[in-house]
């Protein structure tokens, strides 16, 4: 009875891993026979546990969801992440889930055993928000781009941009990356067949599923690259790079990737590259680094940054 207990808990445990699997797979990860799987999968379908299967080459075991929430199975360092991450979402980032994460955190929190709590308590009390304010995102529309990139599955919605066009966009969901207080989607545009990223605050809140697609390889430097080229190069008008004489693991600290790429150069420099609306902005941001640095390009900022070092030396006088 204890081994059928333990197994029960092991499938429900692989089920809650990946979504699909095949009866092959999960009689090798079990180490039981075709037979005793279909026994398992039959008990936890009468312990509320929606079990799907299918036959034929395509065929396999799938949990669902059914009418309501079935226990989850979570180990240590999953159920720190999921308290942290609920201690967090209750700083309001997220709209409308704070008074929920709380509900959920007191639930939680009543079965962790006393070493995790402590954990909690721990890593809790060194998480303060700055602040609150900036762009909130729909949580139903988080978790829903979330699935539709774990499923891979199509989505459309409307989209308005950084000017306020809207349209109708359908894409590949590819992966969700935060950055501070928004949330990005990279996915790959089927009307533009290449890759975008998309606010998901600038999102409609319906969200409509389209085809399975097989996933496609990231762009160059993966999505959390992708994703800062894209925001703090693609939006402005005016675009610089400079050689900074520090190391690349130096400026990384200085320079958060929502604000420039950092490249390697040597051992003891490395090249950036932003952008601003205004050669005049570039210049000042440039002022503010720590660590000496060349102008590679454009020739006009070398102008606005000369421009900009003599009024500073005239204010001294």
């Amino acid at each position: 009875m204890l081994q059928t207990s333990a197994r029960l808990l092991r499938l429900l445990s692989l089920f809650q891993e990946r979504r699909n699997w095949t009866g092959l797979d999960l009689c090798q990860r079990l180490e039981v026979t075709d037979r005793t799987l279909r026994r398992d999968v039959e008990r936890l379908r009468s312990l509320g546990y929606p079990v799907h299967s299918a036959s034929g080459a395509a065929g396999g075991y799938q949990l669902g969801s059914g009418a309501s929430l079935p226990p989850l199975l979570l180990d240590d360092d999953e159920a720190v992440a999921v308290a942290v991450g609920l201690r967090t979402a209750a700083s309001g980032s997220v709209a409308g889930i704070a008074e929920s994460s709380v509900r959920a955190l007191a639930k939680l929190e009543q079965v962790l055993p006393g070493r995790l709590r402590r954990r909690v308590a721990a890593l809790s009390s060194f998480i303060e928000p700055l602040s609150k304010t900036g762009p909130q995102v729909d949580a139903g529309l988080l978790a829903a781009l979330a699935a539709a990139c774990r499923d891979q599955e199509g989505a459309g919605f409307e989209y308005r941009d950084h000017t306020g066009v809207a349209s109708s966009r359908n894409v590949e969901p590819h992966c969700l990356v935060p950055t501070g207080f928004r949330w990005y989607l990279v996915a790959w545009d089927l009307a533009r067949a290449d890759w975008r990223t998309f606010r998901v605050d600038r999102m409609g809140s319906k969200l409509t599923r389209g085809a399975r697609f097989t996933a496609r390889r990231p762009p160059e430097g993966g999505f959390p690259a992708y994703v800062a080229r894209s925001v703090s190069l693609a939006p402005y008008t005016h675009r610089a790079r400079v050689l900074l004489y520090a190391t690349l693991e130096t400026m990384k600290e200085l320079i958060p990737p929502t604000v420039g790429v950092l490249e390697p150069e040597r051992e003891d420099r490395c090249v950036l590259s932003t952008g601003a609306h205004s050669l005049g902005a570039l210049a000042i941001h440039l002022s503010w680094l720590s660590v000496d640095f060349e102008i590679l390009e454009p020739e006009e900022l070398k102008d606005q940054v000369r421009s900009l070092a003599e009024r500073l030396a005239r204010a001294c006088g």
